[in-house]
């Protein structure tokens, strides 16, 4: 439906005042290029978004959503959905900021994480999710508790099976709306799908105890709603007429399904990404829902952002040389009228010491030049390499900071302030109650909790009306009972004035009552060592967090929220947290963290350390196709990160596991372009020996020609210091692996169409 029809039928803003204010608008399309306006100025139907690296990705979405709404769309028939709080909020700031001079109220514009919105949307449609709507949502430590008394209620051996491996099982099986007695019904006679099913079956029976839910549970049961619930599904269509998803390509399959639920008759979808910084398929992604969207919406209009507004000419050029060599990537010209710049420098050094001495010496150029230390960050495939790294930085007396997610909320005093909350919200929650109901000490040990849970079992209560129930319970001490009725009556006293039983009460002020009169301040006020001190900072930073903290917006109609309601959408905010919100810019500290974690970030200057094989691309990916293109995204995002100055280091030793190992360059520095690049001696500094970068001329799928075995397929690459392997597939001779420096293999163009006129092509 075009936006005037749509317009008039809806009863929205006459077509003259848009028309009126057509011109004050056209401020939003100044500065852009013709690609961003065109994607700004698209209204109706669906629409794809290819955003490269640098290109105003953010820029172009948000003026795009203000462009909606000053040509007439409410802001509450919107909805952007991203994936970090952080970035949900800078939409909302900018949105705001640039209609606020506008008379176009943009307040009420529903943008947010995907596991924010799940949230809110269980809750309110908590019935036909089949919820309860106070849920808990455990974090990734609640969760591997969890974890661990499923194993354990399982009678497995958690050395033999880890709270790692089986999440990362679980959280799959979610993704795929796999729940556990569907499992269950479709299990598979091997020994790990009997056992896994028993394992998912005891973690579900733990976190419906609890009435708790996991970031996947968020996901998985919306997806599952929109799908079952056609009345919620036709009521969410009706309310966002205007759906937005950022970063697209990381979407799974569960985000995919609520997306295309959601996608109401008038189809205006606008999905923004880019498939080559797809680089989360260990968690779900998959870069097909970006990739196949035109096969979707075959009407779909498709703009492409190639000019990078980040990055100098030669960073550009390496990088958008690098991601060509994949075939998984959607054609566009990436470019900038940026200066060429610094070239990229491919740094060897000896070993993983010299490595970090290096980076390090570079840095201190860079900021005897005027470079801050937070615009400097150290990037690497995998979390062991940070140690040596983190070592070079002390000694040399430069501030650094490992960015390491949700450091602040994982501190235990900030743990047992939270479960008190948590239990506030919701009494159920037994794994925040076993947290606290000691802590500080109270006289209830292991002793009285273990009587209390036999009385639970046996009665088939929780733990929480267990302990309401103390005075039937004869073996239980006196003592233990009293402190027990306390505690019991103290944690409903705070639920009582959270639920509109205090009229002075606010958000921080029962956070601060929480921790003063759980006995959480004064066991830390009793000690006088500087760890109790940072204890005491840490909680009254809490306060501070609570008073900081700004509610949901209250539709027009709708009372307002309690302050028990606030808290649980406080501790929502809390537990959906993710790596790239804690990553603060303006700390004067180098950065040093995953590859993975950077995403999103941009420094003037980058170094990503561990170009080699096994390290990046991961020894997991060698020889798998779709694996290495996956490494290949991940190398590229990791460089586009950098504005200025970029060095790719790699190390001819490494000590793994103490045993010191000959280390290969990755084969990604010989894919990127000489003009582009600065290569230094490549020499081993200790034995004077060169190492070669791998022959990336061969690549997986490609045609060749032997002078003996005829023509065939490579079928497997493999780079091993003593030179490159591909293993071909002959039409004639089947399969052999040769040496390609002695092949003389010789790569065929496919448009000489080879196989033409063979009957048996591969």
């Amino acid at each position: 439906m075009a936006l005037e029809a749509l317009s008039r039928a809806m009863g929205w803003a006459s077509m003259n005042r848009i028309e009126a204010m057509h011109d004050d608008v056209g401020t939003l399309l100044e500065d852009l290029t013709e690609a961003q306006q065109e994607a700004v100025t698209t209204v109706d139907g669906p629409l794809l978004v290819l955003a490269g690296p640098g290109s105003g990705k953010t820029t172009v979405v948000t003026r795009r959503m203000a462009w909606l709404i000053a040509h007439g769309v409410p802001a509450w028939r919107m909805l952007a959905l991203t994936f970090t709080n952080k970035a949900a909020g800078a939409m909302r700031d900018r949105v705001d900021l640039l209609l606020q001079e506008r008379d176009v109220d943009a307040r009420d514009v529903t943008c947010m994480t995907y596991h924010g919105f799940c949230a809110r949307t269980l809750r309110q449609y908590a019935d036909s999710a089949g919820v309860p709507p106070g849920f808990s949502i455990y974090d990734t430590t609640d969760r591997r508790s969890v974890l661990k008394q499923a194993i354990r209620k399982a009678e497995l051996d958690p050395a033999n099976w880890t709270p790692a491996s089986v999440g990362e099982s679980i959280s799959n099986y979610k993704s795929m709306l796999v729940t556990s007695e569907m499992h269950e019904e479709h299990i598979g006679g091997d020994f790990y799908s009997r056992t896994m099913g028993r394992i998912y079956r005891a973690y579900e029976e733990i976190m419906q105890a609890n009435d708790a839910l996991d970031f996947d549970d968020l996901l998985m049961r919306m997806a599952m709603m929109l799908r079952d619930d056609a009345a919620v599904r036709e009521a969410l269509q009706d309310r966002y007429r205007y759906l937005l998803i950022d970063e697209y390509q990381d979407t799974n399959h569960a985000q995919f399904l609520i997306a295309t639920s959601l996608v109401g008759t008038a189809r205006n979808i606008c999905v923004v990404g880019d498939p080559d910084q797809s680089i989360y398929a260990w968690r779900g992604a998959d870069v097909r829902n970006i990739l196949e969207f035109e096969e979707q919406y075959p009407d779909a209009k498709v703009v492409p952002l190639g000019r990078n507004f980040r990055s100098t000419g030669h960073i550009v050029a390496a990088s958008a040389k690098l991601i060509g060599h994949n075939a998984s990537h959607l054609r566009k010209e990436l470019h900038t009228e940026l200066e060429d710049g610094a070239r990229v420098l491919l740094q060897p050094s000896g070993d993983e010491h010299q490595e970090a001495s290096t980076i390090l010496a570079a840095f201190k150029d860079h900021a005897d030049k005027g470079v801050p230390w937070s615009e400097m960050a150290v990037l690497y495939r995998i979390n062991a390499l940070s140690r040596v790294l983190e070592q070079a930085f002390r000694d040399g007396g430069v501030p650094y900071v490992v960015a390491r997610g949700t450091a602040f909320y994982e501190r235990a005093e900030i743990k047992d302030a939270l479960s008190y909350l948590r239990l506030v919200v919701n009494r159920n929650d037994d794994t925040a109650l076993r947290r606290v109901i000691n802590s500080p000490p109270r006289g209830i040990g292991k002793t009285s909790l273990g009587r209390v849970e036999q009385h639970a079992m046996l009665e088939n209560i929780r733990l929480g009306e267990a302990l309401r129930d103390v005075g039937r319970i004869d073996t239980m001490a006196a003592r233990a009972a009293r402190s027990i009725a306390a505690f019991v009556e103290m944690v409903d006293r705070w639920r009582a004035a959270a639920d509109g039983g205090s009229l002075v009460m606010d958000l921080p002020d029962l956070v601060a009552s929480v921790i003063r009169e759980s006995g959480l301040e004064q066991a830390f006020k009793s000690g006088r060592g500087d760890e109790d001190i940072a204890r005491l900072e840490n909680l009254d930073e809490l306060v501070t967090a609570a008073a900081e903290w700004t509610p949901p917006p209250v539709d027009e109609g709708e009372e307002a929220s309690t302050i028990l309601e606030q808290l649980a959408a406080w501790l929502e905010s809390i537990a959906l947290v993710s790596d790239a919100d804690m990553v603060d810019p303006e700390r004067g500290a180098v950065t040093l963290m995953t590859l993975h974690a950077a995403k999103g970030l941009e420094f003037d200057v980058v170094a990503i350390a561990g170009l080699e094989q096994g390290l990046l691309p991961h020894g997991r990916s060698v020889g798998e196709e779709n694996g290495l293109e996956e490494e290949r995204r991940l190398c590229y995002v990791g460089m586009t990160r950098a504005r200025k100055n970029l060095a790719l280091t790699w190390a001819h030793r490494r000590t793994v596991r103490g045993i010191t190992e000959r280390a290969m360059p990755s084969q990604f520095l010989g894919e990127l372009p000489d003009d582009a690049v600065e290569r230094v001696d490549d020499r081993d500094p200790w034995t004077g020996v060169r190492s070669a970068i791998p022959d990336t001329t061969w690549q997986v799928g490609m045609t060749v020609r032997h002078q003996t075995f005829g023509l065939g397929v490579v079928r497997r690459v493999i780079h091993r210091p003593r030179g490159t392997t591909a293993t071909v597939d002959f039409l004639e001779y089947g399969q052999r692996t040769l040496l390609v420096a002695h092949a003389n293999l010789e790569p065929v163009d496919p448009e000489e169409r080879p196989w033409e006129g063979i009957d048996v092509p591969l």
